[in-house]
């Protein structure tokens, strides 16, 4: 048995091991001058350099430092709101960011519950996108296990949050269903100005919702500052 497959037997060793992964693995408590996997975040940070404080919403957050594109504002002094559907990331988040808002959901239209195809409970690649998982089931998804999941819109979940109205940046990585989630955010009203989703694969093959996405975020006045691997960030063209 695996050091984290002992870890996940019971609760009190579930908590051990995720404060394991936060200080020992993962060494939370030093700083370092990136978090996320391609560098993204030291552009990120770099573009809103002059806001001391500011907010964010990361939607399919996965973990609060590894590959993460608001662990550098988030030690700035920025809080925001995150999201993931697989609640070992938010058990995480709980304990680095109690100060954020941390919520175990899938972002949609309409409230419904969804069935998630997990690779594991500390993967990046977790998805409700059915043709993901069958993409990527032979590289992945060798343990797979199922749960069910709440859909919620991003306006239902910022009009319980009231003092959550603005968010500076988005960052949107879900695992196929992308740009499904960034059609049901309104820019104008949230008053964004930078944007990073995925357009790209990892072997810089565009997405099949490349064009929806350019599209979508042109009629926001959002122009493409600079890709990263499989994450573009697009900033508002005032």
């Amino acid at each position: 048995m695996s050091l984290r497959n002992f870890f996940l037997k019971s609760k009190l060793t579930y908590k051990i091991y995720l404060y394991y992964n936060l200080f020992i693995r993962h060494k939370a408590l030093v700083k370092r001058k990136y978090y996320s996997q391609w560098g993204e975040d030291v552009e990120i940070f770099e573009y809103f350099k002059n806001k001391k404080k500011g907010s964010y919403l990361d939607i399919g957050c996965f973990h609060p430092i590894m590959y993460s594109n608001t662990c550098l504002l988030h030690q700035k002094g920025w809080r925001g709101i995150n999201i993931d559907l697989n609640q070992t990331s938010i058990d995480l988040f709980n304990i680095l960011r109690p100060n954020d808002i941390n919520l175990c959901r899938a972002i949609g239209s309409t409230k419904k519950i969804v069935k998630v195809f997990f690779d594991s409970h500390f993967s990046p690649v977790n998805t409700i996108d059915l043709d993901f998982y069958k993409k990527q089931k032979k590289k992945f998804f060798k343990h797979k296990f199922e749960r069910l999941v709440k859909v919620e819109s991003i306006k239902s979940l910022i009009n319980k949050k009231k003092n959550h109205k603005i968010f500076d940046f988005i960052n949107i990585d879900a695992e196929g269903m992308d740009f499904k989630i960034l059609s049901t955010i309104d820019l104008k009203s949230l008053k964004t100005s930078m944007v990073a989703i995925e357009t790209h694969h990892f072997d810089g093959k565009k997405t099949k919702d490349y064009l929806k996405i350019i599209n979508f975020l042109k009629k926001y006045k959002f122009i493409l500052k600079k890709r990263f691997g499989p994450t573009s960030l697009f900033v508002k063209n005032y």
